[in-house]
């Protein structure tokens, strides 16, 4: 598969077979991660990868609470609010890994993990993995008991929360709006 069709094809997925990602792929994903671009090329990052399915589902559980609990947004809508607020809601959607790009608090960190997590996502997709970056796992992982959970170290802010799997189906593309474009000559 070549860049443009990585760029083109991927997508969102949020159903997922129970078939685990093996190690070995999940190792590729991060060596691809890593040839990311960073700020003065410093290659902050810190990978965890959680498959404890124990764990991810306390994740899943005190995200929820925690998102109802800290975030306006989410009250503000009521189809988050609904899925929030449902216990059988999984926001890893079933998937068997999550791999959070962590790197240590300062002016570039999001932009370093999320150069990584671009990349990630697309070699993911290129060899058959399905991704999503999870923004309600976000906010928990930040705190105290979800920084100890994933035992991150002091001094590091959890980025990029992405799950990975395999997926169920290929997801439909999604219609992209014109850009708009300033040309300033």
């Amino acid at each position: 598969m070549d860049i443009s069709e990585a760029i083109r094809g991927r997508r969102a997925v949020r159903e997922f077979t129970t078939q685990p990602v093996s190690e070995i792929i999940l190792s590729e994903l991060v060596d691809a991660a890593i040839q990311a671009p960073s700020a003065v090329n410093q290659q902050p990052w810190l990978f965890t990868i959680v498959s404890n399915k124990e764990l991810l589902a306390r994740i899943s559980t005190e995200a929820k609470s925690h998102m109802l609990r800290a975030s306006p947004t989410a009250l503000a809508s009521h189809h988050f609010l609904n899925i929030l607020n449902d216990e059988t809601f999984d926001i890893f959607y079933g998937a068997p890994a999550l791999i959070i790009i962590s790197a240590p608090k300062g002016p570039w960190a999001v932009e370093d993990c999320s150069l990584a997590a671009e990349n990630l996502m697309l070699a993911a997709h290129a060899a058959g993995i399905g991704t999503c970056w999870i923004g309600f796992a976000q906010g928990w992982l930040g705190t105290p008991n979800g920084r100890s959970a994933i035992k991150l170290p002091d001094g590091y802010a959890p980025v990029a929360p992405i799950i990975a799997g395999h997926p169920k189906s290929a997801p439909p593309a999604v219609l992209r709006k014109i850009p708009r474009i300033d040309w300033i000559l």
